[in-house]
């Protein structure tokens, strides 16, 4: 066999993170390419923020980078430093480690102010590197007691309960309390109106602390973790998690509040737990006198209603030009015994308005309106297509600016201010609006007739949803929404509300090269820089390019927004209605189907491109909490796509799977993506509880505990993610995390059959297949399409195991095979098999494993021409119009997101082990 070219060879090492791990030896220019390699893992790698506007008003910013197996020791301190040599404060904690103890990834916290210079919102990039960090110019510092936590970031001082109902007691700044009473509202409806009668009844539940604690203390960054429940009376529900962030010597802080639903609503019935209204409420602390009471609320882009709670602008009498002028920069006004006294001395009938709303009820309007007190008419102050989602409150001694991320796209969404004119002010940003129909999350419908296992197959033959009677509840999902918070010394200027509402809107994110990505061998060394250098090349970037486009435009396109929707996106499309099958079964939501949370993090790793950073990220909070149950009898295991998130009767490991998290944790450390990997050790368990394929047995299976019937494929990675990640954070259970990877790795190898066994009878109690004596022949095309080839792929690079990597290779190689083939290797062929395009990646893992051209070239064979996006796939998109469409837009007829994906992960893939074989023409 001939040799595939040297830079695929050199590509292909990283899937081990070092180039020793081929089958063959590197020799004279390779070895010196990959001594080269070894000698830059410990340098310096470059930072950057990841839009091009900076770090405008926030706090600070988290990211990951990833390190070169041995490059750096544990315990390693770091230095970041602008492009200018400016030392930046910087906090350091690790975020993985490789199996000889070094670091695989570290995170790391900047505070935008830390330097107290402006060096960090000034730079554009950044240099980290080894060595001691420099020390903020005032820390971020933790105070416990038994009740009460103090966080100090050197401008802003939050004391934060550890029980009650307040979680933020007080928010002050120097002498003077900005905010107080800082809390959770839930209203809940206990029947809904049908049709155009009704009497609606709600009553309002308050968050209730069950526990706090101090996640980080400074110097950098500080974080606090908050969990409760919401309680009315003698009723608690609805839990809560809430995480506040600080960072050194900011005005700020930012909150991560997720929810998760354990109320009950039944298809059929009126009467259950509908949440009326869900949010975060404060109360402002009004010192000035009013015509010195600001009111700011962001509009779109950069709009602003820009009033006073008593204004002086406009009235018959003018109090004078520069009074006036400085109103509306929110000054603080000269006494008014200097104003015309005709103004002056009727001030008492100058009306104030203390009330405002605005409410955004669909991502395409919102309204805005205020009123001068309860009791009293409302009044049209304004409104307009997709609002921010910030405002402020306050006077020229100080006040509260407040906002909530993704507020139009989320909707229905809503800012209040309420009492400005009086003593103190109260804010609530809500999620849900109370002026929005009640959360219904009811089944869609009754059911059918599909009472029998038989008839349920039947009806997924017709409409592909996998129904089953009570499994479509959404008892278990979350939702996490952020929210930011800044104490002002003074109503900030135009300038500063606008870089204030921007930060809200597009978090300051800061990140790593592609190449420093792609250097350190993570991820399975499955991706390599984007490479337009030949035109077969440039041609898979151009359709790649193409194709994440075009999911942007349909997200926009369709309205594939909402409190629970935003972030997914359909599954198939309806070519007769111009329309994708959002109301037929299986083809609606995807639900992670075929891993696009992968394809789209590859592309991100590769590219560094912000825009599909961001599409990424949405998609990562949406499939992690929505898509997946945190509580009740199928916590931990995820839901098939369908027409709700949670309306598909298969709850498998295929969805809640951890490898689609991973991406996002490690390169920004979030914490509550954290949270839903770590749920996902102990969720072995979930076999006892659900059988996935009962449905399709044809012999008799009862769970038990020590024969547990566990598929290889789509069962066993979603189990290998959730135990690699723990193993690799070094978490409470990594001991028992890395026993059951060996223990599972070597007794899978066992098999008479390796993959191709297709599954086995797992024991939980020692962690192990049982190993039986007769050979099966058992291969779906689903098998190593959800995260399996990304998990082999990390595995045999990090656990030395020859029969486990050559019964993977042995998958690799025969997957694609011929029938004859797969007969003369395993004794039967695997039957009728699809999705041949996504498995070319396999070939290409194989080929680049064991140097064999001949796999390489039949990767690139499959990948063009197999089935899926084929090399007649026309990439373009033609323009639709009414009445054949609600909104006119575009369309692809063979755009479909199961094609879209595995094309994705396949090109990606395939670029980087086998790119140089690529065919020229």
């Amino acid at each position: 066999m001939s040799p595939i070219p040297r830079r695929s060879l050199l590509k292909a090492a990283a899937v081990a993170g070092a180039a020793t791990q081929f089958s063959w030896a590197l020799g004279g220019q390779q070895a010196q390419a990959a001594e080269a390699d070894a000698a830059a893992a410990d340098a310096p790698v470059t930072v950057r923020w990841l839009e091009d506007e900076g770090p405008g008003a926030a706090p600070g910013s988290t990211f990951g980078v990833p390190w070169p197996r041995g490059a750096h020791p544990a315990g390693t301190a770091f230095a970041l430093a602008t492009g200018d040599g400016e030392a930046v404060p910087v906090q350091t904690w690790p975020t993985a480690y490789w199996p000889d103890g070094s670091l695989k990834w570290t995170a790391h916290a900047v505070g935008i102010e830390s330097t107290g210079t402006g060096a960090v919102a000034a730079a554009e990039r950044f240099t980290l590197a080894a060595g001691r960090p420099a020390a903020p110019a005032k820390k971020v510092t933790v105070t416990e007691t038994r009740r009460k936590i103090t966080v100090d970031t050197g401008v802003v001082k939050a004391v934060i309960r550890r029980d009650g109902d307040q979680l933020v007691e007080s928010l002050t700044r120097g002498t003077t309390r900005i905010a107080t009473d800082g809390r959770l509202v839930l209203l809940r409806q206990g029947e809904l109106d049908e049709d155009d009668a009704g009497s609606a009844k709600w009553e309002r539940f308050d968050g209730e602390i069950g526990a706090a604690e101090v996640e980080q203390d400074g110097p950098v960054r500080a974080v606090v973790r908050i969990d409760g429940k919401h309680r009315r009376g003698s009723r608690s529900w609805l839990p809560f998690s809430v995480r506040l962030y600080f960072y050194a010597n900011a005005d700020s802080f930012r909150m991560v509040h997720t929810i998760t639903y354990d109320g009950e609503q039944t298809a059929g019935r009126t009467k259950g737990d509908f949440i009326r209204g869900l949010g975060v409420r404060f109360s402002v602390p009004m010192r000035d006198a009013a015509y010195d009471r600001h009111i700011r609320v962001a509009g779109e882009g950069k709009g602003f209603l820009t009033e006073a709670v008593q204004g002086i602008t406009g009235l018959r009498r003018d109090p004078g030009a520069a009074v006036r002028a400085a109103q509306v920069k929110g000054e603080k006004l000269p006494d008014p015994a200097t104003w015309d006294q005709r103004v002056t001395t009727r001030l008492q009938y100058i009306p104030t308005w203390g009330d405002y709303t605005l409410s955004q009820l669909s991502a395409d309007g919102f309204t805005l309106r205020k009123r001068t007190k309860p009791g009293h008419g409302w009044i049209t102050a304004g409104g307009g297509g997709r609002a921010s989602g910030f405002g402020y409150v306050g006077g020229a001694s100080g006040g509260l600016s407040f906002g909530l991320r993704d507020f139009w796209q989320k909707h229905p969404a809503q800012l209040d201010i309420r009492g400005a004119a009086g003593d103190e002010a109260e804010v609530t940003l809500w999620l849900w609006s109370p002026e929005a129909r009640p959360m219904d999350l009811r089944f869609y419908h009754d059911g059918m007739g599909q009472d029998t296992y038989p008839e349920q197959i039947e009806g997924l033959n017709i409409t592909y949803e996998d129904y089953e009677p009570g499994f479509g509840t959404p008892y278990g999902i979350a939702r996490t929404s952020e929210l930011m918070f800044w104490a002002n010394a003074a109503t900030p200027t135009a300038a500063e509300l606008v870089a204030q509402s921007q930060a809200v809107r597009t978090p300051p994110q800061l990140a790593t090269t592609a190449e420093v990505l792609s250097r350190a061998g993570v991820f399975g060394g499955l991706f390599a820089p984007v490479d337009r250098s030949e035109p077969a090349k440039a041609k898979i970037e151009d359709q790649l390019d193409f194709l994440f486009t075009y999911y942007q435009e349909q997200v926009e396109q369709r309205r594939w927004y909402g409190f629970w929707d935003y972030g997914d996106f359909m599954h198939s499309y309806d070519e007769n209605r111009h329309q994708w099958r959002y109301d037929v079964g299986g083809y609606a939501w995807d639900n992670s189907e075929l891993s696009p949370d992968l394809w789209l993090w590859y592309a991100y790793l590769r590219s560094g491109r912000s825009d599909i950073f961001r599409f990424a990220e949405a998609l990562t909070r949406h499939t992690g909490e929505v898509d997946v149950y945190h509580l009740g009898q199928w916590a931990g295991l995820g839901t098939r796509h369908g027409v709700q998130h949670y309306a598909d009767s298969a709850k498998q490991q295929r969805i809640s799977t951890a490898v689609y998290r991973r991406p996002y944790y490690f390169l920004t450390a979030d914490e509550r993506v954290g949270d839903l990997m770590r749920a996902q050790v102990d969720s072995d368990e979930t076999f006892l509880v659900l059988d996935p394929i009962r449905k399709i047995r044809t012999e008799p299976y009862e769970p038990d505990r020590n024969a547990l019937s566990v598929g290889f494929g789509t069962d066993w990675s979603g189990l290998a993610a959730g135990w690699l990640t723990e193993w690799e954070r070094r978490g409470p259970q990594a001991a028992k995390a890395e026993a059951r990877l060996r223990s599972t790795m070597e007794t899978i190898a066992a098999q008479p059959n390796g993959f191709v066994q297709g599954s086995g009878l797992y024991d939980l109690d020692t962690g192990k297949f049982a190993v039986p004596g007769t050979p099966v022949v058992s291969v779906s095309h689903l098998s190593s399409m959800f995260g399996l080839v990304e998990m082999c792929a990390e595995l045999i690079g990090l656990i030395d195991l020859p029969a486990f990597k050559d019964a993977w290779l042995d998958y690799c190689r025969y997957f694609n095979a011929t029938k004859a083939e797969q007969r003369e290797r395993y004794g039967s062929d695997f039957g009728s098999l699809l999705l041949f395009q996504g498995h070319s990646r396999q070939d290409a893992y194989a080929a680049a494993q064991l140097g064999d051209e001949k796999l390489a070239a039949r990767a690139w064979q499959k990948f063009f021409d197999s089935d899926a996006y084929t090399s007649a796939m026309v990439w373009d998109k033609k323009r639709i119009e009414g009445p054949d469409v609600l909104e006119p837009g575009w369309e692809n007829l063979r755009v479909n997101s199961n094609e879209t994906a595995l094309f994705g992960l396949a090109a990606i893939q395939n670029l980087a082990l086998v790119g140089d074989s690529i065919p020229k023409k």
